[in-house]
C-alpha cells in the first residue's frame, strides 16, 4: 500500500493544509495558511489525557476514538462539504500520530488524495528553529538607531512605502519594545507564532538588497529575538535618526496617550523601574499621572530614563554607531515618504 506520509518539503504540492489539533494548540502556532479542523476540542483533549494517566491507556484510546469519530463526521458534513472530488489536503497534528492519521484515513476512504505530514507540527517547528539560525545571516542590515520617540518606526514604514526592504520587529511582536510598549487591545503572539511570522518575513526578502530594521534589544516585551538575527543586526550599518526634543515629546504623547486611560496600569508599569530610579522618583512620576502632567512626565522620562538607557545599550552593542550616517527627521511632518526617499538617496 502506498504510504500516506508526506515530508515537509512537499507541502507546496497540496491544495490545502489541515491542522487537526485543538484550537488552543492552533492559536499558539500553526503552519501559515492552515485550516483548523480539530478532531478533539480543548476540553476533550484534557479529558482524554487525564483518563490516560488515571484510568488506563486502553480506556483513553477507546473513548478518544469515539470523540474523534464524531468530530470527523461533523467536519465532513460542514467544513469539507464543498471540497471537490480531486481535492488534495495535507493533514497534520502534533507528532503526526493518531489524530492526523484518523483524519487522513477517512479522507482517503472517501476518495480524496489526502496525505499526513510526516512528523506533524513538531517537524515543522524544528524546521522553523533551524531556519532562524541560518536565514538572518543571508542578509545585510541597515539599522535605524536613535533615541526613544525619534520616529524610527514612522521612518521604517515610510521606507517600506518607498519600496525598501523593511523588517518591522515591533509589529511582528505587537509591542513597542520599552517598559511602556504594550499595545492597547493587541496581545503579543506566542514565541512560536512570532518565530513563524519572522521566518515568513525573512523568506520574502531579496539577499541582494539591504534590509532596514530598527535597533532593538534581544527582547521585545515577552518575545525573544533569535541570537543569529540579533548578532547580524549588531553588525549592521547604522543610521542615527536625530529628531528635535520637542518633536520627540509630541510623538511620545501621541503614541502613549492610551496609557493615561488606565492610570492604575500605567503606574504599575512605572513601578517596575523602582530598582533603577528609586521609590522617590517613581512616586513623583506616578503623581504626575494622577495630576495629568503629561508633558512634564515624558520630559523627565526622556531625560532620566530613555536617553541614558539608549546610551548604555548602543555603546554596548553597536560599535559602528559613532561613524554612522546622521539623518535629521521631522516625524510629525506630512512629507515622511519624501524624507525616506532622501535617506535612500544618501545611502546609495
Amino acid at each position: 500500500m502506498k504510504s500516506l506520509l508526506a515530508p515537509l518539503d512537499q507541502i507546496a504540492e497540496f491544495d490545502e493544509i489541515v491542522d487537526v489539533r485543538t484550537p488552543l494548540e492552533f492559536a499558539e502556532d500553526h503552519i501559515p495558511g492552515a485550516l483548523n479542523a480539530p478532531v478533539l476540542s480543548n476540553e476533550e483533549r484534557v479529558v482524554i489525557g487525564t483518563m490516560y494517566k488515571q484510568v488506563s491507556p486502553f480506556e483513553a484510546t477507546r473513548v478518544g476514538a469515539a470523540m474523534v469519530s464524531r468530530n470527523i463526521a461533523a467536519h465532513l458534513e460542514t467544513t469539507f462539504a464543498d471540497r471537490p472530488r480531486n481535492w488534495r489536503p495535507l493533514v497534520y497534528c502534533w507528532r503526526g500520530g493518531k489524530r492526523s492519521g484518523s483524519m487522513t484515513t477517512w479522507l482517503n476512504l472517501i476518495g480524496w488524495r489526502a496525505r499526513q505530514l510526516d512528523g506533524g507540527y513538531k517537524s515543522y517547528r524544528r524546521n522553523v528553529v533551524d531556519l532562524l539560525e541560518t536565514l538572518p545571516q543571508q542578509f545585510s542590515y541597515i539599522v535605524l538607531a536613535g533615541h526613544t520617540g525619534s520616529g524610527k518606526t514612522r521612518l521604517l514604514n515610510a521606507l517600506a512605502h518607498a519600496h525598501a526592504q523593511t523588517l518591522d520587529l515591533e509589529a511582528l511582536a505587537a509591542h513597542r519594545g520599552s517598559i511602556l510598549g504594550t499595545l492597547p487591545g493587541a496581545p503579543q503572539p506566542s514565541q512560536k507564532a512570532f518565530d513563524t511570522s519572522l521566518v515568513g518575513a525573512l523568506r520574502g526578502f531579496d539577499p541582494q538588497q539591504p534590509v532596514f530594521v530598527e535597533a532593538e534589544s534581544r527582547r521585545i516585551g515577552a518575545i525573544s529575538l533569535p541570537l543569529s538575527l540579533t548578532q547580524q543586526i549588531h553588525r549592521g550599518t547604522c543610521v542615527t535618526v536625530e529628531t528635535q526634543r520637542d518633536e520627540r515629546i509630541r510623538l511620545l504623547l501621541q503614541d502613549y496617550a492610551h496609557l493615561f486611560d488606565n492610570p492604575t496600569q500605567f503606574k504599575s508599569l512605572l513601578a517596575k523601574l523602582v530598582e533603577l530610579h528609586g521609590h522617590a522618583r517613581i512616586g513623583e512620576w506616578q503623581r504626575m499621572i494622577d495630576e495629568d502632567r503629561r508633558t512634564e512626565l515624558f520630559e523627565q522620562l526622556i531625560d532620566l530614563h530613555y536617553d541614558p538607557a539608549y546610551a548604555r545599550s548602543t555603546r554596548k552593542h553597536f560599535a559602528q554607531l559613532p561613524e554612522s550616517l546622521r539623518f535629521a527627521l521631522r516625524p510629525t511632518q506630512a512629507d515622511l515618504d519624501e524624507q525616506a526617499r532622501a535617506l535612500l538617496n544618501q545611502l546609495r
